[in-house]
């Protein structure tokens, strides 16, 4: 798979932080309200399901045993779908799948309905499987939840200790690591 370019994608989840109005992200202080902006700036609803219900989506793709989907966009609906038994065990994962779904929104909403496999966004991997968009929404969504200028401000503010951070962003230890690596 080929190299994906950060820096465009980064630019374009600080364009869209940039246009919220204040009603929706008034301070502009950690952590970002995905859900509200899916919402309110998108138009797009939120929708927690089952793993069942995910697998039986319009045009789910066949999944491997023991293989789940942590969330899809069916854009025909205007709708985000999150696996709810994730995002009652791990909620920094709901977040983060939101904010990947945004970024499909935001940069490919031309294709159809596009499915994302636990593996593909799992915080805790390196290599991000699938095609090139799967890591362009991966990038944009740490790029919305944990914005560069925001990072580089609360880093120094909190002594530079990562699990602090963690909690100022409601983001995943390995998220985390991942993007103080790329946004400082």
């Amino acid at each position: 798979m080929a190299s994906v370019d950060r820096e465009p994608i980064e630019q374009r989840a600080e364009e869209v932080l940039a246009e919220i109005d204040a009603y929706v992200w008034a301070e502009r202080k950690p952590p970002v309200p995905v859900d509200d902006i899916a919402d309110t700036c998108f138009g797009l609803r939120v929708c927690e399901r089952s793993p069942a219900e995910l697998r039986a989506a319009p045009g789910c793709p066949a999944l491997d045993p023991g293989d789940t989907l942590s969330g899809l966009l069916l854009p025909s609906r205007a709708e985000i779908w999150v696996n709810a038994e994730e995002a009652e065990q791990w909620p920094t994962r709901r977040r983060f799948t939101i904010a990947h779904e945004l970024g499909h929104w935001v940069m490919h909403r031309g294709q159809q309905t596009l499915f994302c496999r636990a593996k593909a966004i799992k915080a805790d991997e390196r290599e991000v499987e699938g095609p090139d968009i799967e890591e362009e929404a991966s990038i944009f969504a740490a790029s919305l939840l944990m914005p560069r200028d925001l990072m580089r401000r609360y880093w120094e503010r909190s002594g530079k200790n990562h699990q602090a951070m963690c909690a100022i962003f409601k983001c995943s230890g390995a998220a985390m690591g991942r993007r103080l690596h790329t946004a400082l």
